[in-house]
């Protein structure tokens, strides 16, 4: 043991300090672990911080979204749509995210939407298939479109936490579940190197399962924080 110590030697100049993934911030993860932890005003600090060189946008259009990617990207830097796995209601508005889940059969396959080109439809510059968290852990994009589902909802300074099953939103009790869906955002959040938008749908009061009120106050608490609404 002594012997193997003798050999080692420290180099703090090859210390990762910064992920690859957020090199434009290195602040972004402890943007987003505040947001999520509905911790105002850490985020309104950080956000200020992290805006300067990782632009972080909101738009309630998803045309919008996908025009702003596409301005933002220049050469060939990456774009994709990302989306949790619970948000299922947002099919309704084109996203659907039974799409971005991996399966044999196959609405997602993560060699054409990472490695394609902008023409082929099944890449994640098309801006057409989705990605879930499953597909985009431990993988990044140059800019991302975060869609918001009413899975995860604010509500009073906390997150009121759902799952979709059948025709309806049911409440989730399990701590673990929580945690999860959480992780599902985070996840989501931090998938950018260098900018996002984040989308989330208007809703509507003719559907019980996007009800307006689902999605209006994540809006406001996102836009409290700073984030900029893109029209």
């Amino acid at each position: 043991k002594k012997w193997l110590m003798t050999l080692c030697q420290q180099e703090k100049d090859l210390h990762l300090a910064v992920s690859v993934r957020s090199f434009r911030s290195e602040k972004l993860s402890e943007l987003v672990q505040a947001l999520l932890s509905f911790d105002t005003n850490k985020s309104q600090f950080l956000f200020k911080k992290v805006n300067r060189l990782f632009p972080i946008v909101l738009t309630r259009e998803l045309e919008i979204a996908k025009k702003w990617l596409k301005r933002q990207s220049k050469g060939t830097e990456r774009t994709g749509i990302l989306i949790s796995s619970g948000a299922r209601r947002l099919k309704a508005v084109g996203v659907d995210a039974a799409n971005g889940l991996r399966s044999d059969s196959g609405a997602i396959n993560i060699a054409n939407w990472f490695l394609n080109g902008k023409r082929d439809v099944r890449s994640s510059y098309f801006l057409e298939i989705p990605a879930t968290q499953f597909v985009i852990q431990g993988l990044e994009l140059d800019w991302t479109c975060v869609c918001w589902g009413a899975d995860l909802r604010a509500k009073e300074n906390e997150w009121d936490y759902k799952k979709f099953k059948g025709t309806r939103w049911m409440n989730i009790s399990s701590e673990t579940e929580k945690e999860y869906l959480i992780n599902t955002y985070r996840v989501l959040l931090t998938r950018a190197r260098q900018g996002m938008i984040i989308y989330i749908p208007k809703g509507t009061n003719t559907d019980d399962t996007r009800l307006k009120d689902f999605y209006d106050n994540t809006h406001k608490y996102l836009k409290g924080i700073g984030l900029k609404e893109i029209n």
